[in-house]
């Protein structure tokens, strides 16, 4: 017997809303910052009047970078744009994913097969490969990076819905529908979708985290938003330069991405184990 077997149902609950609560605190702050930025910024994001990498104070909160301009700004900037790339790669993900996970499922023969198939190909493409094709098609801007990683995202999406999928399938209540008449589309909006959601959200809060990391790999490579926006994938690449005499140039937005990606995965291990029932049935 583990130590976790030996807490009781109250003390598990109340770790698991801890869990969620400190997930919920991280992350909302800095989608508090990226919130503030969209209307409100100490500095413009090309003010280069600060003077080269002035330590923090004299109306520089974090100092400045080695052009002149003001780091909390572009921290602000960074934290807008890391949400955006999440949400807007998780939405890609997700309306992808879904669809053709809830085609493959429903499939039989060498339509799945097809599907299947097609869906491991993708997953093991890999996303930098396949952003740099979209750039190379379309431009090095931040809409780039995110139809690429939600692409990329969405075929992991696709085949957890087809797992999740054929499994609901298989039940009684289903066969009952489909007897009784139920067309497909009827029978996936109201007996499929709200039985495997629970576990889709807890993947597309994971799947955030991972669009934050890659949109940062991306820009740190120059293929995500140009400037003057402030990546916080560019501005580590910009501040590792200069980071013995300005360190505060790449711990900043390093300690916000990290923040960020930690607040994001316990807000899906909390979902999960609040939403999911074969979770709770184990925990409980």
């Amino acid at each position: 017997m583990t130590g976790t077997d030996l807490l009781t149902p109250t003390k598990r609950r109340s770790r698991r809303s801890v869990t969620l609560i400190v997930g919920c605190v991280l992350a909302g702050l800095i989608a508090l910052l990226a919130a503030v930025s969209l209307f409100w910024l100490p500095y413009d994001a090309d003010d280069t009047s600060g003077g080269r990498l002035a330590g923090p104070g004299d109306g520089h909160l974090l100092g400045t970078d080695k052009l002149g301009r003001d780091l909390f700004t572009q921290v602000m900037t960074g934290s807008r744009i890391a949400v955006e790339a999440g949400l807007g790669s998780v939405l890609i993900a997700a309306a992808v994913g879904i669809t053709l996970g809830v085609l493959a499922a429903y499939a039989q023969g060498w339509i799945d097969d097809t599907l299947s198939a097609f869906l491991d190909i993708l997953i093991a493409f890999p996303t930098l490969l396949l952003a740099m094709l979209i750039v190379a098609a379309r431009s090095a801007t931040l809409g780039s990076a995110v139809l690429a990683i939600g692409l990329a995202q969405s075929a992991v999406v696709a085949r957890l819905v087809r797992i999740l999928v054929k499994r609901v399938l298989a039940q009684d209540y289903i066969t009952a529908a489909r007897t009784s008449g139920t067309s497909w589309p009827r029978t996936v909006l109201s007996h499929v979708l709200p039985n495997i959601w629970p576990t889709l959200v807890v993947n597309l809060a994971l799947q955030f985290g991972l669009a934050v990391l890659a949109e940062a790999g991306l820009s740190y490579l120059g293929l995500g938003a140009p400037p003057p926006n402030a990546s916080w994938g560019r501005m580590l690449q910009e501040a590792q330069a200069t980071f013995t005499t300005a360190p505060a140039g790449a711990l900043a937005p390093g300690i916000l991405l990290v923040l960020l990606v930690i607040g994001v995965n316990l807000i899906a291990d909390g979902l999960r184990d609040t939403l999911d029932p074969a979770t709770r049935r184990r925990r409980a």
